[in-house]
């Protein structure tokens, strides 16, 4: 297993969709998803798609600590062909940050509740339903498969702000810290 390198936002490959797997006997593939966790993990991130360490297939994986989701973890679940389907009208706006945009943060709309598809690394498909932040985590790495990145989908860049920066600013005026979504 390696840890590899995370695509920066300008990189070609995060500005495409990326193609669908349609060999899951491809030996290559496990091996890909073990280098993701592994990266994942290293980044001290909570999702990671394929594009982002220069693969582009359609592949996800995130999981949700118990911190940020009222006490309940959601496991490390990995993704193949995901599919997602708002359930919801009601949007929330959010911090994001994110592995290939490092040091920014900014406040992003995002489906409150959805259900979402996708297939295992053997092929079979399963349907879950997620609402908040475990939402909001499918939702943020399934845009890596489609070529958009999370500054592409705010719609207040003046919430546009370094992690650091906005932290300070939110201590010194006595407020919490700002969960961010990574």
């Amino acid at each position: 297993m390696s840890i590899l390198p995370v695509a920066q936002m300008g990189a070609d490959v995060l500005k495409h969709r990326a193609a669908d797997v349609v060999d899951f006997a491809d030996p290559a593939l496990p091996v890909l998803v073990n280098d993701m966790i592994d990266t994942m993990f290293s980044q001290q991130g909570v999702g990671l798609a394929a594009p982002q360490v220069f693969v582009p297939k359609r592949v996800v994986m995130f999981f949700v600590p118990p911190s940020r989701n009222g006490g309940d973890e959601i496991p490390l679940t990995v993704m193949v062909n995901p599919v997602i389907t708002p359930i919801s009208d009601q949007q929330d706006e959010q911090y994001e940050a994110c592995l290939s945009v490092p040091g920014l943060t900014g406040k992003v709309p995002r489906w409150r509740k959805i259900r979402y598809s996708f297939q295992d690394l053997k092929g079979n498909r399963f349907e879950r339903e997620a609402e908040d932040f475990h939402a909001r985590v499918v939702q943020h790495e399934c845009d890596h498969l489609d070529g958009t990145l999370y500054p592409m989908r705010m719609k207040d860049m003046s919430t546009l702000a370094f992690v650091d920066v906005l932290q300070a600013e939110r201590e010194k005026a006595g407020q919490p810290k700002a969960e961010v979504v990574d």
